[in-house]
């Protein structure tokens, strides 16, 4: 956020999609095809079969005369084959009889049970001998049949797999996590750590745009006399699987010196599952986006601002523990989800709280706190701790209609993965190398660092983990969408920083592909503390930031960010339409932080969907009213539920606009939904820093935010 908006802000604080882009992942080159039929003689079964004499392994046998055949009539039906191994699949070879599919789809699993993912559908199947160009991994296979060629079943004389020759070793998991992943021992003396924390603290205090990222890892056991001040790309955090196997008796802070007190651009830091013990009574965490507080233990209270109030915007807990009183001073919205606090000291504009015990009730918007007594469902975030056998990562279990953290009570529920089942990946790594580590089965760890990647790194199988040290950085080299997830069950991406590049990306982060449709309330994909910037580090482009195909996911904290301030911040270097494209079906999204893109901020085309608390500013340099209009309106919504959307519900929702350029512009509305009785919004608001004004807050509803009156207009209920 520039400088000019903070001036504003203080000021104040002293007075008081247009239509979707269809975003196709880009195919990435299959490796050379070995020639060995991989489905040879493996256990096959099938959905029917039309005799004992034409069963599934008669399509696995290497004859060309025996076949399967499904039963006569019925659709859809399919034959699967467990590979033995998860496999990377380049080639299929279907030899048909004369009963075959128009209509099928190639699908592969982890477990043969759940999150099919296709790597090859039609709709113009010509029979014969099928020699089918595919890319994706897992251990099984099947072809799904969904419409025959004839009155007949679906009959294969022969299903071949080929998979990928992968020219070298296989990968190893584990290993060392790199020099700038800090490990701390209660055996130091108190006076080695600070020094060390005073080090990178003092490089990283004001290093908003540089490469530098680091991981500091306490030991289990008991740490006095410290104060870690956090900077820029900084991650604190207890290497015990539970909070109280760390304590910190002093403080973990972060403030605002370097910007006398001004905390709205203290971003990308974070403190994770400790035990502290502040020295005063109260912990000072005065941040803005992209700094989550979760997994913590606060003995005693917190403040969210630098002393004497000064400013601050927007910030995150979850999964936390605070037993005195948390004092939000200046902060204008902040976010608290599935945590227990003592209690909480008054509002500025939004306070949202989700699953809290101990949060203040229903008031908004004088004074301006929501509050819902659960979380509709939830899963918290992988986290990195160490026992007797090494490192491992821990995978929360996921929860419905939870409250309080999950840990008060006893050991989490979840599932404990060992460092040797991950690629440690370290900066340098190529996408192929990530992409042959999850066709291995390996999930992965990016330690501290930048890596640039100029192709996709797929995450096709199910359950796959993908977490980060230290504000890990992906940059988006040659236009490439750099990670891109299938239609599977259950992967987790989690304390990633996704960067553009100077060639335009269709996006950053692709969540399932075009048209996913499979049902993963079983097992969510869950992106967690996953932040996107466009700009700031220099020019860049992208299309649409975070585009969320999958049923069911969960969206917990991300900030979609393009650039207003730093390198390559402008109308025309850093272009980017949309933070966040939901098509999926029951997405659920919590702490969306999504700022200054260009036309719709987010887009959501699915139904079933649920927000609980948003933040945003609409751009700041639209050339012209002109220049920012469509359809005859003027400016583009913060969030726009799209026409075609019949079941939708938001809590606690702010939009903000400060228009630098040209101050005349009037925004027609911060919220664009149908008049629809299941399109619901609770608790929403629109505010002018000063400069412009946003005319309704929701479509033709609220009245207008003028620059002579910063103050929130608010809509406490709509339709």
């Amino acid at each position: 956020m520039q400088t000019i908006r903070r001036t504003l802000l203080a000021a104040a604080l002293l007075l008081a999609a247009a239509a979707l882009v269809a975003v196709d992942r880009p195919a990435v080159a299959a490796a050379a095809c070995g020639t060995t039929n991989a489905a040879l003689n493996r256990p096959a079964t099938a959905s029917s079969s039309e005799s004992a004499s034409l069963g599934p392994a008669k399509a696995v046998d290497g004859s060309g005369s025996s076949r399967w055949s499904s039963a006569h009539g019925v659709d859809p039906q399919w034959i699967q084959i467990d590979l033995g191994a998860t496999t990377q699949i380049c080639q299929v070879v279907l030899t048909w009889q004369r009963s075959y599919a128009t209509a099928y789809r190639i699908e592969v699993s982890a477990d043969g049970v759940s999150g099919w993912s296709p790597v090859y559908s039609t709709t113009t199947g010509a029979g014969g001998t099928e020699t089918l160009a595919v890319n994706g991994s897992g251990r099984y296979i099947r072809m799904y049949g969904t419409t025959r060629a004839t009155q007949y079943g679906y009959s294969l004389y022969e299903f071949a797999v080929y998979a990928g020759d992968p020219g070298g070793p296989q990968l190893p998991g584990g290993g060392d996590l790199g020099s700038n992943v800090v490990v701390f021992d209660p055996g130091q003396s108190s006076a080695t750590i600070q020094a060390r924390l005073d080090q990178i603290f003092t490089q990283q205090e004001k290093n908003q745009f540089g490469d530098e990222r680091y991981q500091l890892l306490f030991k289990p056991g008991s740490y006095s006399g410290l104060n870690a001040q956090l900077g820029f790309y900084t991650s604190i955090s207890g290497l015990g699987q539970n909070p109280q196997d760390v304590q910190i008796h002093g403080d973990v802070t972060v403030d605002a010196g370097w910007m006398q007190g001004n905390a709205t651009q203290n971003f990308w830091r974070s403190a994770e599952n400790l035990s502290l013990y502040p020295v005063s009574g109260t912990d000072r965490w005065a941040v803005a986006q992209a700094a989550p507080f979760r997994r913590m233990d606060v003995h005693g209270g917190m403040t969210l601002a630098s002393p004497n109030c000064g400013w601050a915007s927007g910030g995150y807990i979850a999964d936390s523990r605070v037993s005195g009183q948390i004092s939000p001073c200046s902060q204008q919205q902040w976010f608290t989800r599935d945590s227990t606090i003592g209690s909480w000291k008054g509002a500025l504009w939004n306070m949202v709280f989700s699953g809290v015990q101990g949060a203040p009730a229903t008031s908004f918007p004088s004074p301006a706190i929501t509050t819902l007594a659960t979380s509709p469902v939830t899963q918290e975030k992988p986290y990195l701790y160490a026992d007797a056998s090494g490192y491992r990562v821990f995978v929360p279990s996921q929860r419905t209609n939870s409250s309080g953290a999950t840990w008060i009570n006893g050991q989490t529920p979840g599932t404990s993965l060992p460092l040797s089942q991950f690629y440690v990946a370290k900066p340098g790594v190529t996408a192929a190398t990530l992409n042959q580590a999850v066709a291995q089965g390996l999930n992965l760890l990016f330690t501290p660092g930048v890596y640039h990647l100029g192709s996709t790194v797929n995450i096709n199988r199910a359950g796959t983990v993908v977490l980060g040290l230290g504000y890990a950085t992906i940059v988006a080299d040659n236009g490439a969408l750099p990670m891109a997830v299938g239609d599977v069950d259950g992967v987790k991406i989690a304390s990633l920083l996704f960067d553009a590049g100077p060639t335009n990306s269709p996006a950053l982060l692709q969540v399932g592909p075009n048209g996913a449709g499979g049902n993963h309330a079983g097992a969510p994909n869950l992106v967690s503390d996953v932040f996107l910037r466009v700009g700031g580090a220099g020019a860049a482009k992208v299309t649409n930031a975070l585009v969320v195909n999958n049923n069911n996911t969960i969206i917990d904290h991300i900030w979609s960010w393009r650039a207003d301030h730093g390198a390559g911040a402008g109308w025309t270097s850093n272009p980017a339409d949309t933070g966040l494209i939901v098509n999926g079906q029951n997405v659920t999204a919590y702490g969306l932080f999504v700022e200054h893109f260009e036309k719709y901020n987010v887009i959501w085309n699915g139904n079933g969907g649920k927000t609980i608390f948003f933040q945003n500013e609409l751009p700041y340099d639209p050339p012209s009213a002109a220049a920012w209009s469509h359809d005859g309106i003027t400016g583009y919504a913060a969030y726009k539920v799209a026409n075609t959307v019949t079941s939708h519900e938001a809590w606690g929702m702010g939009s903000y606009c400060v228009f630098t350029t040209d101050p005349s512009i009037a925004a027609y509305h911060s919220f664009e939904a149908p008049v629809n009785a299941d399109v619901k919004f609770h608790d929403i608001l629109t505010v002018s820093l000063g400069k412009g004004s946003i005319t309704h807050v929701i479509n033709d509803t609220g009245d207008a935010a003028l620059p002579s009156k910063v103050t929130p207009h608010t809509v406490v209920s709509y339709p």
